[in-house]
């Protein structure tokens, strides 16, 4: 049995500031695809992005612009509902809720990454914050009837003691393609090289990691510290690198493209992620993937992703003094890097997104097996 699924997620894979979210919805989407499904992707505009567009398989919609998407969304469905008769709608929860279980027909499948909690006061203050603290807050109320997926153990947890596991909550963590991800040892820096991967946002807290480098460059002067993302806080972190006097050893990379990522994954020597708080931690199995060890902080979802001592290293979030110290026990010899990078890259072979879709399309089945709702057959 195969299904038309529409999928509403604030950006698609190809808006700049595309990150774990947008990866994890993809991933699955597309293999959902092959399996016989026809997915239907409703997300933001961007500048230059063409309003409709087909992207590995996925027919992909975009409507109104990043800050007033949500705003869009019962529109837009509407107006698709005229047209295609869906059989199921994946909600993919991330900062700010669609409430889709006040206008959609069909049954919903929620996808939470993680959830703010206080922490967006982090990330931004006054006003917003308090907007999406609050739309947040009213998840419990509005979603209480609907099934949930989570991306960890430790979403899962947060959303128990959020009250919002009323009905069954399956874990669907995220994968890697280790086809895609290659170790490539000729690429490596041949000078110690210290790298970070993701969004350049407030909540990531990368100006600990700035920090830390500071300690680290003392020891090893010819160390360098990469940069690779992009995001709103790149000017203030720019700033940051020059009042620490490491300009010359800090590179940003802004948006690059996924060969870029390989080529800079492979050069570095150890990747940090000082985040406060992640769904999973997608950049640190990418990391491994690549046979590159990451040290993170003892945060949500990042203690899931890397194993303390076996993988990389894991330090109380905020602590400046100890990241550094396990950047430098990375730095300080080739045998612990090449024993953290044989663990990593042997761990992550088990987290694959062909399992990961697979378990989706069950989760699916199911739910629409148990549902009233007369579905079509794609």
């Amino acid at each position: 049995m195969t299904y038309n699924i529409l999928i509403i997620n604030w950006q698609d894979i190809t808006h700049p500031h595309a990150g774990g979210a947008e990866v994890h919805a993809h991933e699955i989407c597309k293999r959902l695809v092959k399996m016989g499904h026809r997915i239907t992707l409703l997300c933001c505009a961007y500048k230059g992005a063409p309003r409709r567009e087909m992207v590995d398989g996925i027919q992909v919609l975009r409507y109104g612009y990043r800050i007033l998407f949500n705003f869009f969304v019962p529109y837009v469905y509407y107006r698709l509902r005229q047209s295609i008769r869906f059989d199921i709608v994946i909600d993919d929860i991330n900062k700010i809720p669609f409430f889709t279980p006040l206008f959609v027909r069909e049954p919903v499948l929620a996808i939470v990454h993680h959830l703010f909690g206080r922490s967006i006061f982090l990330e931004t203050g006054g006003f917003r914050a308090l907007y999406i603290h609050l739309a947040e807050k009213a998840i419990r109320l509005i979603y209480r009837n609907i099934r949930f997926v989570a991306v960890s153990r430790s979403t899962q947890q947060e959303m128990e003691k959020w009250g919002l596991c009323c009905l069954e909550t399956d874990i669907v963590y995220n994968g890697v393609d280790l086809n895609q991800y290659a170790m490539l040892p000729e690429l490596k820096s041949r000078t110690p090289l210290i790298g970070y991967l993701g969004r350049l946002k407030k909540y990531k807290c990368i100006e600990h990691l700035l920090e830390a480098f500071l300690q680290v460059h003392k020891r090893y002067s010819d160390a360098c510290l990469l940069i690779v993302g992009e995001g709103d806080i790149r000017k203030r972190l720019e700033k940051r690198v020059s009042q620490l006097n490491i300009n010359d050893y800090v590179t940003f990379t802004g948006h690059v493209t996924h060969e870029q990522k390989i080529e800079n994954l492979n050069r570095m020597w150890v990747a940090v992620n000082p985040s406060s708080k992640e769904g999973w931690g997608l950049s640190v199995i990418e990391a491994n993937a690549c046979g590159v060890p990451v040290i993170a902080a003892d945060s949500p979802g990042l203690r899931e992703s890397v194993v303390h001592a076996q993988t990389g290293f894991l330090f109380p979030w905020g602590d400046v003094d100890r990241m550094a110290r396990y950047i430098l026990t990375v730095l300080s010899g080739e045998k612990i890097r090449d024993q953290l990078s044989k663990e990593a890259r042997s761990r992550v072979a088990r987290y694959s997104w062909t399992y990961s879709a697979r378990k989706v399309d069950g989760i699916i089945k199911r739910l629409l097996s148990e549902s009233e709702w007369e579905g079509t057959d794609a």
